[in-house]
C-alpha cells in the first residue's frame, strides 16, 4: 500500500490529491474537495457503486444485547477516510476496517474486543462513533480511534494489527492522570465517566483525542476533560492542557470557592481543527458538570464553553475566547471550527469560523485570537429561583455575522399558520417562562410555572454535523435546526447522591396538540454566510417538511417549504453543496435522499434516494479516475454506501 503524507501547504485548504485523509477532509476542517466530475448535470445519474455492512454483524449481537440494552441502535455516525486507494472506517462497536476504495472489498478488519467488557450506552439509546484519524511519516502508517471506555487505539494501516510500538500493544489509557476518572465505575445511567466517540486529529506527529465526560450524574464531582497530546509513534503523553484549571493555573480564579478541586466536564467531545503551518490546534470546549446547574461552581468557569488555541507540540496556550460565562444551558461548542483565509475590508486574515448551538458564528483571526468583527458583552437576565445559583450578568454577543438560527422565545415567534393554531400556541406557553437567548432556568412548580423554554434547544442550532467552508470563496455553509427544550429541575434525595443540589435535566415535549409545531418555520435550514463580509448569502429550508405539511390541520393550507428534514452534515465540491435529507425523494416520497445544491443560491439541483436514513456526514474522493461520494446509512446493521456515476 502506498503511504501518502499530506502536504502542509494544502492541508487546511481542502482535501488533497482527490483523497479524504482527515475527518473534515483536511486538518482545517473545511469539508471541501476540489473534485468536479459529479456536478449539477449528472448528479441525478448517481448509482450505488458499492455498499459495505458494518463488521459489527460478525459479532454475536443477540448475546451482546442481553448485556447491553443500548445495543438496539448501532449509530455509525462515521465519516470514513480515504488514503492511497483504501477507505478506512470504524464501527459503532469499535471494529476497524480497511476497504478497497473502488469496490468496497474488505482488506482487513480489526476487533479490539472492547465493547464486550464495557457497560456503555450513549444517550440511553445506542452505540455510536464518529470517526478515526490517519497518520504516516512515510515509513509507517497508522489509524487512531477511541473506545467507549476512554482508550486510544493505534492500528497498523497496512496490516490491521495493533501498532506494537504504541503504548501498551497499541493502546493508551487516556484516563491516566485525570482526577476522578471513574476507572472501574459507571454513572447512574450506565456510562463510563470517560469515553471517546469522536475522531482524533494528528499533526506534527502528535495525536489529540476528544473525550466525552458523562454529564448524567447527580453530583458535583466529576472527571475534568483535560486534553492530552500523545506522541504518534510511542503513545507517550507529551503534554496535558487542564481545561478545568488547577492551583495557580490561568483562570482558576473563575472557579469560586475552590470549585476547581472537584468540578469536571469542560471537555472537547466533538472534534478539533489544526493550522498545520502555524502548528496550532483549536479546542472547542464543553459545559462543566453538571450541564444545567452551576450553584456548586460559581464564577465564569474558564475554560468551559470556550475556543482555546494551543501549540500542538507543547500544549502551551496561545489564546482563548469564552462564548458562555457560567453555562447552564448546555451550549457547549458541538463541532470543530472551520479554517479559511479571508479578505475583510481589504485586510487579508487567516481566519477561524466556529458555529455554535446558540446559532451564532464566531469569527476570529486564528493567529491572534482577535475577533474579525466586534463581540459585545451585553447584560442578560439573571433572576433565577434555583437555590444557590448565581448567573453571569453579561454574555458575549457577536455583531456579525447575523444568527443562522432563531433565538429565544416570545409570543411573536409562535406559529401563526391560522388564527386557531396561533391561539393554541399562545395557550401552550402560558405556564412557561419566555425570554431571550440566555433566559434564566426556573424551577417547575406544581400548578404554576412549568420551566423555561430554551431556544435553540440543548442540541442546537448547529451540532456535531458542523459546517463546511469553501476556501475559494470564503462562504460558510451551516445546517441547523429550529427546536426548543424545556428545562426541568429536581432536588435529589440524599441517598444515591453525594451532593444536595438542584440538578437540571431537560425534555422536549410537544406542547402543541397532535404534534403541531410551536414556533414559526423553517424547522431546519441551511444558511450560506459570506465570511468576507459577515452577511448571509442565502438561507434555504432544509426539506419540504412533509411531516408537518401532511398534518390534518395543515395539509389544506398553501404553505411554503417548512424544513424539518434533518440537518445532515455538508460536504462541498468544486460546484456543489451535498447533504442528506430525511424525507422526500424522486421515487421514495417519504424516504431519505442525498441532495446537491447550487452553492451560489441554495437551489436543489440534484437528488438520489438513499437505502437508509443518513447517519454520518458524506465525504468524496477520486479513485482510478472515478469520483465517489460515500456516507453511512442506518438499518438493522448500518452500512457504508458509495455512489458514483455509471461506468
Amino acid at each position: 500500500m502506498l503511504l501518502v503524507a499530506a502536504s502542509p501547504a494544502v492541508a487546511q485548504y481542502g482535501a488533497p490529491n482527490g483523497e479524504w485523509p482527515s475527518y473534515g477532509g483536511d486538518l482545517g476542517g473545511t469539508k471541501y474537495s476540489g473534485l468536479d466530475q459529479i456536478d449539477a448535470t449528472n448528479f441525478n445519474d448517481l448509482e450505488i457503486a458499492w455498499r459495505w455492512r458494518s463488521a459489527d454483524e460478525t459479532l454475536d449481537l443477540d448475546a451482546l444485547r442481553e448485556i447491553h440494552e443500548g445495543l438496539s441502535i448501532l449509530n455509525m455516525k462515521v465519516t470514513p477516510l480515504m488514503v492511497g486507494g483504501v477507505v478506512y472506517i470504524v464501527t459503532p462497536l469499535r471494529l476497524a476496517a480497511a476497504l478497497d476504495a473502488g469496490t468496497g472489498d474488505v482488506r482487513w478488519t480489526y476487533d479490539p474486543d472492547v465493547v464486550r467488557g464495557t457497560r456503555w450506552a450513549i444517550n440511553g439509546g445506542g452505540y455510536g462513533t464518529r470517526g478515526l484519524a490517519y497518520w504516516t511519516d512515510g515509513d509507517q502508517a497508522r489509524i487512531f480511534y477511541g473506545t467507549p471506555d476512554g482508550y486510544l487505539l493505534a492500528v497498523d494501516a497496512e496490516t490491521g494489527e495493533p501498532a506494537r510500538g504504541f503504548g501498551d500493544n497499541g493502546s493508551v489509557d487516556l484516563g491516566t492522570g485525570i482526577p476522578r476518572n471513574g476507572r472501574g465505575t459507571v454513572d447512574n445511567q450506565g456510562h463510563p465517566w470517560i469515553s471517546i466517540n469522536s475522531p482524533p486529529i494528528v499533526a506534527h506527529d502528535v495525536v489529540v483525542t476528544p473525550m466525552s465526560i458523562s454529564d448524567q450524574p447527580i453530583a458535583r464531582e466529576q472527571a475534568p476533560g483535560w486534553v492530552k497530546g500523545i506522541d504518534a509513534r510511542t503513545g507517550d503523553t507529551k503534554w496535558t492542557f487542564r481545561t478545568v484549571p488547577q492551583a495557580d493555573d490561568l483562570g482558576v480564579d473563575t472557579w469560586l470557592n475552590d470549585s476547581w478541586r472537584y468540578s469536571g466536564g469542560t471537555n472537547v467531545w466533538s472534534a478539533f481543527s489544526v493550522d498545520d503551518e502555524l502548528g496550532t490546534i483549536y479546542l472547542p470546549t464543553g459545559t462543566p458538570t453538571n450541564d444545567y446547574y452551576g450553584g456548586h461552581r460559581l464564577g465564569d468557569n474558564l475554560f468551559a464553553e470556550s475556543l482555546v488555541a494551543l501549540d500542538i507540540e507543547t500544549g502551551e496556550r496561545i489564546w482563548h475566547f469564552q462564548a458562555v460565562h457560567h453555562g447552564v444551558w448546555d451550549y457547549d461548542f458541538p463541532t470543530h471550527p472551520n479554517l479559511v483565509d479571508l479578505t475583510v475590508d481589504g485586510r487579508e486574515i487567516k481566519a477561524l469560523a466556529q458555529v455554535s448551538k446558540q446559532g451564532y458564528t464566531y469569527v476570529f483571526d486564528r493567529v491572534t485570537g482577535e475577533p474579525v468583527w466586534p463581540i459585545e458583552e451585553r447584560a442578560v437576565e439573571t433572576d433565577t429561583d434555583l437555590p444557590g445559583e448565581v448567573l453571569s450578568p453579561t454574555q458575549p454577543f457577536p455583531t456579525r455575522p447575523p444568527p443562522f438560527e432563531d433565538q429565544g422565545s416570545s409570543i411573536e415567534q409562535l406559529v401563526d399558520f391560522t388564527p386557531e393554531i396561533r391561539a393554541l400556541a399562545v395557550e401552550a406557553v402560558r405556564n412557561h417562562r419566555l425570554g431571550g437567548l440566555f433566559s434564566p432556568p426556573m424551577l417547575s412548580v406544581e400548578g404554576g410555572l412549568q420551566g423555561t423554554i430554551q431556544r435553540p434547544a440543548i442540541g442546537g442550532g448547529a451540532n456535531w454535523m458542523g459546517a463546511a467552508v469553501d476556501p475559494e470563496t470564503g462562504i460558510l455553509y451551516v445546517p441547523s435546526e429550529n427546536a426548543y427544550s424545556i428545562m426541568k429541575y429536581i432536588t435529589p434525595d440524599a441517598e444515591g447522591a453525594n451532593l444536595d443540589l438542584t440538578q437540571g435535566g431537560f425534555n422536549t415535549p410537544s406542547l402543541m396538540p397532535q404534534g403541531l409545531p410551536l414556533f414559526k418555520p423553517p424547522y431546519s435550514r441551511i444558511t450560506a454566510i459570506d465570511l468576507n463580509t459577515g452577511d448571509h448569502a442565502w438561507m434555504q429550508p432544509n426539506g419540504d417538511g412533509n411531516r408537518f405539511r401532511n398534518h390534518p390541520r395543515l395539509r389544506d393550507l398553501n404553505l411554503p417549504p417548512l424544513g424539518g428534514d434533518g440537518r445532515g452534515g455538508p460536504v462541498l465540491t468544486k460546484t456543489l453543496l451535498v447533504s442528506a435529507l430525511t424525507a422526500g425523494g424522486e421515487t421514495n416520497d417519504d424516504g431519505p435522499r442525498l441532495v446537491a445544491r447550487n452553492k451560489a443560491t441554495g437551489e436543489i439541483v440534484g437528488s438520489v434516494d438513499l437505502p437508509g436514513g443518513a447517519i454520518g456526514t458524506p465525504m468524496t474522493y477520486l479513485h482510478d479516475g472515478r469520483q465517489f461520494i460515500a456516507l453511512t446509512v442506518g438499518g438493522d446493521v448500518p452500512e457504508l454506501v458509495a455512489f458514483a456515476l455509471p461506468e
